[in-house]
């Protein structure tokens, strides 16, 4: 993993669908809260949300027709069933993302967790997988006015690693995110976590599909 340029890089990690797979719970936690309401819909109809942020989801996907104040309290009531099934039910990495972790980690890279999901949500990931030697800086919901797939999360986790964008490698399971690093100005690896097709400079079934030096040779290709 160690390369003779001394200019830093950096992997920008998505963490629902990437990092872990955590659609299930959300989906479930979703549920959870608005069956009692009289709404339904499937895994397959909660698909287009993946890569959101909240205030997208309820508006573009779930259509909510409910006053403002209702629908805050709905996804707040979301957010805190997701943190509690997570907390009952654990969470594990998804194949080849501690492998890479830790040799990126050995290569020098740096590397961030760039996600749509608010920071109570990852507090409460990160208590149940350990990424504190690993991973250099976070960007939650909170820390943009622009969501993914506008470039800001992956600008604003590049300006605090000290990376130029084009030192940056995207990882995403969503197009929302893929577009964002495109935006950005950065390569992207897309994995098929989710959705069955994706835009990006490499797409893998599964990070344990990629080769060594995957990272490397993604960053000088052109």
């Amino acid at each position: 993993m160690n390369s003779t340029n001394n200019q830093p890089r950096a992997v920008l990690w998505d963490l629902d669908g990437t990092l872990i797979d955590s659609m299930p719970y959300h989906w479930q936690a979703w549920q959870d809260v608005l069956e009692p309401l009289g709404y339904h819909f499937t895994p397959e109809q909660f698909a287009p949300s993946i890569g959101l942020r909240n205030d997208e989801i309820v508006r573009d996907v779930l259509k909510l027709d409910r006053p403002r104040p209702e629908i805050e309290h709905i996804v707040e009531s979301k957010e805190i069933r997701y943190r509690a099934i997570v907390r009952e039910r654990g969470l594990i990495m998804l194949p080849g993302v501690q492998h890479w972790l830790t040799q990126l980690k050995a290569g020098g890279w740096r590397q961030a967790i760039v996600t749509s999901a608010p920071r109570l949500n990852v507090k409460a990931i990160l208590a149940v997988i350990d990424l504190d030697q690993i991973i250099d800086t976070i960007i939650c919901a909170e820390d943009v006015m622009r969501g993914k797939p506008d470039p800001q999360p992956f600008e604003l986790a590049a300006a605090r690693l000290s990376v130029p964008p084009d030192r940056c490698i995207v990882i995403e399971d969503a197009p929302a995110g893929l577009e964002g690093a495109r935006r950005a100005g950065m390569k992207s690896i897309g994995v098929l976590t989710t959705h069955s097709s994706l835009q990006a400079d490499c797409v893998v079934k599964s990070l344990a599909d990629l080769p060594s030096g995957a990272f490397d040779a993604l960053l000088h290709s052109t």
